[in-house]
């Protein structure tokens, strides 16, 4: 059974349309339909119920699916397993990271990336969510989290530490009943704040540390976040009030399969020693006030 055909038929399965099988391909909707009609014809039965909303599996689908599955993984292995054996210094690298991470912290080291290894074509990927490894997404990932997951190798560079902010205009008012902003899941106040203005009103919750910073500096109240954020704002301002080191750190991650080509491993020594730059900025040990 050709390997392509099953391409598309996982394609269509998972998206319910030609269009969005097309764009999870990169190839135009046509093409799907014209290969799934193909491949129904040579296996002689019908894989799909065209309907006004999609495409639903038939019971031969459904049969199908876990083959198909099976069939995709092993095709991921040995592409991993060649990029694992891979020892140029060239070709595609895919990096992710959150927005945060690659806006203060990577994109002004990337420079020296780039003039040390110009052949290598670097892919930044900037988003909080995971990837899919497996599916050769990404490389390589420098993640903020407490813990990664199990199936990725790599090491914790180290932790964060976090501190209050405001504007200079917010920290006047702190004799004022005090406006925070905090994270969507905190329903009640955490510690931070009933510790230290227990009148504090929230004015407003977010799920994005980025705009977390972005709402701050534009005085709509006192928040917690990282001083790799903070302290590289020129706009806020972070109050003497001391926190113990996060659990969550610093964290260069790839899958096992590829920890020894040689394009991931000098990129993520680049990444290990460009974070290891920046220790007193993420620590919260660097004078914000030069």
């Amino acid at each position: 059974m050709n390997w392509d055909d099953l391409r598309f038929f996982l394609a269509l399965s998972r998206e319910g349309s030609v269009s969005g099988a097309g764009k999870a391909l990169g190839v135009k909707h046509t093409t799907v339909a014209r290969r799934v009609q193909a491949f129904e014809e040579r296996l002689g039965t019908r894989l799909f119920d065209r309907l006004s909303s999609g495409y639903a599996m038939t019971q031969a689908a459904e049969n199908l699916f876990e083959h198909a599955l099976a069939m995709e993984m092993h095709a991921q292995a040995v592409d991993r397993e060649v990029l694992g054996r891979d020892a140029e210094l060239a070709g595609p690298l895919k990096l992710t990271a959150s927005h945060e991470v690659a806006d203060r912290l990577i994109m002004p080291k990337l420079r020296e990336f780039s003039k040390a290894y110009p052949q290598i074509d670097l892919q930044l990927i900037t988003t909080s969510g995971l990837v899919d490894f497996a599916a050769r997404e990404a490389d390589i990932a420098l993640r903020l989290t407490a813990k990664p997951p199990d199936y990725l190798v790599g090491r914790e560079v180290m932790r964060l530490q976090h501190g209050i902010y405001g504007t200079t205009r917010s920290l006047r008012k702190l004799s004022d009943p005090v406006n925070v902003i905090l994270w969507q899941d905190e329903t009640d106040h955490p510690p931070w704040v009933t510790e230290n203005f227990p009148d504090a009103r929230t004015v407003l919750r977010l799920d994005d540390v980025s705009t977390m910073a972005v709402a701050t500096r534009h005085h709509l109240g006192l928040s917690r976040i990282p001083c790799f954020i903070g302290d590289s704002d020129a706009s806020l301002r972070r109050l003497d009030v001391s926190f113990e080191r996060s659990d969550w750190g610093v964290w260069i991650l790839s899958h096992v399969d590829l920890r020894a080509t040689a394009r991931v491993r000098v990129c993520r020594e680049f990444l290990l020693e460009a974070i290891e730059q920046q220790r007193l900025l993420i620590q919260g040990e660097m004078s914000q006030y030069p």
